[in-house]
């Protein structure tokens, strides 16, 4: 699902060596396994009966009451139905849960329809940081949503 995502949003931003790469670095099996498994990590998956639609991931820094969206992916062929917005909420929720009061998401400066994504949801944009894939930096937006 993640593949069919960068593939559909970074046509032009990444290369398909480049998209491969990145993928197995984010998403090795094992990297998933140790944040499964971890208390401070979110991974929620949205399914469409026996089909993955999307999923998000956020890992939480309770010293700061901060949690940080380092993926939401919903799938090509799943979007514009509210899929996203309700990984969102879930995320949001969860976090109030832990005492957070601060979600940072980061997207690609680059990926426009991920930018849009955020601000349409109240996202703040606070800074432009740098992101590496496939050994290439990336100027990545990073939004704030505060509550």
């Amino acid at each position: 699902m993640a593949r069919r995502s960068w593939k559909a949003d970074y046509p032009t931003i990444l290369s398909r060596e480049s998209i491969g790469k990145g993928l197995e670095e984010w998403y090795a099996p094992e990297r998933l396994r140790f944040d499964a498994g971890s208390d401070d990590a979110l991974l929620l998956i949205a399914a469409d009966g026996e089909a993955v639609a999307g999923f998000a991931h956020a890992v939480i820094d309770e010293s700061e009451d901060v949690g940080t969206l380092l993926r939401l992916y919903v799938d090509p062929d799943h979007r514009e139905r509210g899929l996203g917005t309700r990984l969102l909420d879930e995320v949001r929720e969860r976090l109030d849960e832990y005492g957070c009061s601060r979600l940072e998401a980061m997207v690609l400066e680059r990926n426009e329809p991920g930018n849009a994504f955020y601000r349409s949801y109240g996202f703040e944009r606070d800074r432009v940081g740098a992101t590496t894939i496939d050994g290439d930096p990336h100027d990545e937006v990073v939004y704030a949503l505060t509550w």
